[in-house]
């Protein structure tokens, strides 16, 4: 990987001079350069040329109140660029550093077509202006909210905002704001020859699975265009980040992909412990990936069940919900909880195995292929459900990688990429496992690949089962959570932090760290910068719901109203995932 680093380190400066970019050590390693305003779109547009096809990231920074900031460029705030190369197997970082009250910057949408929403969000949040995109205006906040939340200005608490009130002039404007107007996104009433519908769907519909928007223009059946919003379940997870401490803000990862639980947790805790420098034992690694495993077969059987359902099959959904128990029961033993275990620690886990946690996942072990087998006779061995999603919402491999799809629907493409194989975390170099792709990108292909993802999941775990080393279940360094309790009593210097790391939790050293894991809907990060507090400077996720519902619209034109309930289903998007 340095290789790499320095390979393409060295081409940029070759092709743009030693003056275009200023490097920044940062904990996780990736390449990371500060460049310049004028020069950002001749940069991303010479690294996409050179194999980092993949935007995977873009967001802001407000660097206004960031302690320690005298070592790098001068800025108000930051915009940062993840690009991935999968040819090199790479990520890397670009940075510009902007002044202002409101700065601007040239948009990349031209270049990335996934640069779209990402720079809505920036603008959303920050008040970054993108000159050039083709439609910037807010995304997950109201037409009419006033402030842009991410700014260190903007209050973090309700107790910080006065009482809200919603007088009658207010509701009229909230209402009218909320009229979907054709022509402001360059849709035309009528056609030579017919006139078109325009039809809301949601954000209250039981085929959009939670609280979202699409409004469909109509030529008769046939989908001409689609506009999704997004918002109605934005919570304001990445503004969180930065009031609760390192520790208590675990339970609130859990509340993004909601039914990935411990999964959300440990996509936040490698970026932590990777500031913190914190390696984890064996024991730790392998409990880590048993529970993920688990809730990756719980969250498949929702959506494999859902997904039935919204095809008009109703019975798939009680038998998968049933076995979906018999997860739960396991999750339950071991953390206590069930969907919101919150039970990943920084350093570790919160506590160790309970006894007889064995018997319970050997009898899901044992039990639960011949279930999966019946399931997938039930549904996609049935015709009907075949004739809805063979050659429906089809897109190429190459369409995949520029509107940013990863996980399932990547791997539907026939491209074998799983960042557990491909850039293992957690240890997941240790267990054997193939990664399931299919060839046609279309939502019965996208269904093929969940289901043998669960097989595989399964034999992950029974090799946690099998293998499970002894061992301590928390690291032995002084910023785990809680802190281990050894730390007290040498003498007053280590009993006084362990009351600070008891009372404020711990004070992770500056820096900056990208995790990245592959979560039950694809490619989920947390991008954390600390300026040596006990809470987070800023926190970004990165969800994979996020990418996928931008593609909505382009995978499909062409399809019919029905046709979108099958799309729809076949992306298992999650809307917390989405809006955070």
């Amino acid at each position: 990987m340095l290789e790499t680093e320095h390979l393409i380190h060295g081409q940029l400066i070759q092709r743009f001079g030693p003056d275009t970019f200023q490097e920044q050590i940062t904990a996780d390693g990736i390449l990371t350069l500060w460049t310049s305003k004028r020069s950002i779109l001749s940069v991303i547009e010479y690294l996409k040329s050179n194999h980092f096809l993949f935007l995977y990231d873009l967001c802001g920074i407000d660097e206004r109140d960031r302690a320690g900031k005298e070592k790098l460029p001068v800025a108000d705030f930051t915009v940062v660029y993840h690009l991935f190369s999968f040819k090199q197997n790479e990520f890397i970082r670009i940075k510009v550093a902007l002044a202002g009250e409101y700065p601007t910057l040239p948009s990349i949408t031209a270049i990335f077509q996934n640069a779209n929403w990402y720079e809505r969000e920036i603008y959303d949040m920050f008040g970054i202006r993108f000159e050039g995109h083709p439609h910037l205006k807010r995304l997950l906040m109201p037409l009419t909210w006033e402030g842009h939340p991410l700014r260190k200005e903007y209050p973090a608490r309700a107790t910080e905002m006065g009482p809200f009130r919603l007088w009658d002039e207010k509701q009229d404007r909230e209402q009218e704001a909320l009229r979907f107007k054709p022509e402001e996104w360059g849709m035309q009433a009528h056609s030579e020859d017919s006139d078109f519908m325009f039809l809301n769907i949601g954000p209250q519909h039981p085929g959009t699975h939670g609280v979202l928007r699409i409004i469909l223009q109509l030529d008769g059946e046939e989908i001409v265009d689609a506009v999704p919003e997004i918002g109605f379940h934005h919570r304001g997870a990445e503004k969180m980040g930065e009031r609760q401490s390192w520790h208590t803000y675990i339970p609130y990862t859990d509340r993004v992909d909601y039914l990935g639980g411990v999964m959300n947790n440990l996509a936040y805790l490698l970026a932590v412990e990777e500031m913190a420098g914190i390696k984890v034992p064996e024991r730790v690694k392998v409990i880590r990936v048993m529970l993920c495993e688990l809730f990756r077969i719980n969250s498949h059987l929702v959506w494999f069940g859902t997904f039935a359902q919204d095809l008009g099959q109703l019975s798939p959904v009680f038998y998968m919900f049933t076995q979906r128990e018999k997860i739960f029961d396991i999750i339950e033993a071991v953390c206590g909880d069930r969907m919101h275990p919150n039970w990943f620690r920084i350093g570790g886990v919160a506590q160790d195995l309970p006894t007889g946690w064995d018997k319970l996942v050997r009898e899901f072990v044992d039990n639960f292929p011949k279930q999966l087998k019946e399931y997938n006779d039930m549904v996609l061995r049935n015709s009907i459900i075949k004739a809805r999603t063979k050659g429906i919402g089809v897109y190429t491999l190459e369409e995949a990688i520029e509107w940013g799809v990863t996980g399932p629907g990547l791997r539907a493409c026939g491209f074998e990429w799983d960042f557990r194989k491909k850039r293992p975390y957690s240890g997941y170099e240790m267990f054997d496992f193939d990664i399931p792709i299919a060839q046609n990108g279309d939502c019965y292909d996208r269904s093929l690949v969940r289901v043998e993802e669960m097989r595989q999941s399964l034999r992950i775990v029974e090799q946690c089962l099998n293998n499970m080393p002894a061992g301590n279940y928390k690291a032995d360094h002084p910023l785990t959570t809680p802190p281990i309790k050894k730390h007290t009593m040498q003498d007053i210097e280590t009993l006084i932090n362990h009351f600070l790391n008891v009372s404020w939790g711990p004070v992770i050293p500056p820096g900056e760290a990208m995790s990245c894991v592959e979560a039950t809907k694809g490619a989920n990060s947390y991008y954390l910068v600390s300026d040596g507090n006990t809470s987070s400077y800023r926190t970004r996720i990165r969800t994979p719901s996020f990418a996928h519902m931008q593609m909505i619209p382009y995978i499909s034109k062409g399809y019919t109203v029905a046709d979108l309930l099958s799309i729809l289903g076949s992306v298992d998007y999650v809307l917390a995932d989405i809006d955070r």
